[in-house]
C-alpha cells in the first residue's frame, strides 16, 4: 500500500511529466485555436479535455494493465494496486517486469530519436555532436535493442519479447506522429477549408498520438491506474489552460523540451532496470523528474536573462 505522502509525490510527478512532454503539442494547439471561433475554443477546453483525460490518459493505461493481467478483469485491473488480495498482488508483480521493459525501451528510443534527429536548442554540449551524426540513429537504436534483448532473455523470455514489442510500438507511433505533425501544418494553412468542429476532431486525434509518451512514462511512477488518471488529468487540465492563456510565456523557456527528453531518458532507464530485477523506490521517479526539469528551467531562465542583458547593451550603443 502507498502512503499519503507517496501518493502526493507520485501525482505531482505525473502532472509535471504530462505537462512537459506535451508542451510542443500545446504550442501547435494554441496556434490552431487562434484560427477558430470563441465557441469552438470553449468546447475544446471543456469537452475536449474530458476526451483527452478519460478516453486517452485514463483508458490507455487501464487497457495496458488489463491486457497484461487479463485474469483480473476490467475492474480488478483498475483497482489492482489498492487491493489487499494476495492473488491480485502476485499477478501485478508477475506482469510488472514485462510491462516496464516494453515501456522503458519505448521511452529510450523516443529520447534517442530526439537526440540524433530532431531540431532542438542545444542545452548540453554532447547534443550538438549527436545531432551532427543523426544518420547513426538507426544503427544506435539497433545496437541498443540487440543489447537489451540479449540481457533480458537471460532473465525471462517474455521480458525479452516485451523489449521487442516496445521498439515496435515506438516505430509504429513514430509514423503516426509524423502524420499528426503534417496534419497540424495543414490545419494552420490559410488554404484549409475545414470547419471549426473538424479542426477540433483533428486536434483530439493528434493529442492522442502525442500522449503515448506520457502514458507509458507514467508506469515509471506507478502501476496504479487511478493515480495515473488523476496525475495525468491534472497535468492535462493545466496544459489546456496554458494553451489558451499563457503559451507564449512558456515558449520563452527554450530548454524545457530538453528537460522533458532527459526525463524520458531517466524514466526509461528506471523502468528497464526495475524490470531486470533492480529495486527502485516509488519516490525516486518523481524526484528525478523534478530535478531534471528544474535544472533545464533554471538554464532557460539564465539564458533569458543573458539575452535581455545583451539586448539592453545594444540599445545603449
Amino acid at each position: 500500500m502507498i502512503d499519503l505522502w507517496g501518493i502526493l509525490v507520485i501525482v505531482l510527478g505525473l502532472s509535471l511529466f504530462e505537462i512537459i512532454t506535451s508542451i510542443d503539442n500545446a504550442v501547435i494547439n494554441a496556434e490552431v485555436l487562434s484560427t477558430m471561433s470563441q465557441r469552438a475554443r470553449r468546447w475544446f477546453l471543456i469537452w475536449g479535455l474530458l476526451i483527452a483525460v478519460f478516453l486517452v490518459r485514463g483508458a490507455l493505461p487501464w487497457l495496458i494493465v488489463w491486457f497484461t493481467n487479463f485474469q483480473l478483469g476490467p475492474i480488478g485491473a483498475f483497482t489492482a494496486t489498492f487491493s489487499n488480495n494476495p492473488a491480485v498482488t502476485e499477478s501485478i508483480e508477475m506482469s510488472k517486469p514485462i510491462l516496464l521493459m516494453g515501456g522503458g525501451v519505448f521511452l529510450f528510443l523516443v529520447f534517442m530519436h530526439w537526440l540524433f534527429l530532431e531540431p532542438k536548442y542545444f542545452g548540453l554540449r554532447p547534443e550538438r555532436f549527436f545531432h551532427r551524426h543523426g544518420l547513426w540513429f538507426f544503427a544506435a537504436a539497433s545496437v541498443f535493442l540487440v543489447a537489451v534483448t540479449w540481457v533480458s532473455i537471460k532473465v525471462h523470455p517474455l521480458i525479452s519479447f516485451a523489449a521487442v514489442v516496445g521498439s515496435s510500438a515506438f516505430f509504429i507511433t513514430h509514423g503516426f506522429k509524423e502524420n499528426a505533425e503534417q496534419a497540424e501544418k495543414n490545419l494552420l494553412s490559410k488554404e484549409t477549408k475545414l470547419s471549426d468542429w473538424s479542426k477540433i476532431l483533428y486536434l483530439e486525434v493528434i493529442d492522442a498520438s502525442f500522449s503515448i509518451d506520457g502514458v507509458l512514462g507514467a508506469f515509471a511512477f506507478t502501476l496504479s491506474v487511478p493515480l495515473i488518471l488523476f496525475g495525468n488529468g491534472i497535468g492535462a487540465v493545466v496544459l489546456r489552460q496554458l494553451t489558451v492563456s499563457n503559451i507564449d510565456r512558456i515558449k520563452k523557456y527554450k530548454y524545457l523540451k530538453n528537460g522533458a527528453m532527459y526525463s524520458i531518458l531517466f524514466l526509461g532507464f528506471i523502468m528497464m532496470y526495475d524490470s531486470l530485477g533492480g529495486h527502485i523506490p516509488e519516490w525516486f521517479s518523481p524526484i528525478v523528474t523534478f530535478g531534471t526539469v528544474g535544472f533545464f528551467l533554471w538554464k532557460s531562465i539564465r539564458e533569458n536573462k543573458k539575452d535581455e542583458a545583451e539586448a539592453a547593451q545594444k540599445k545603449k550603443k
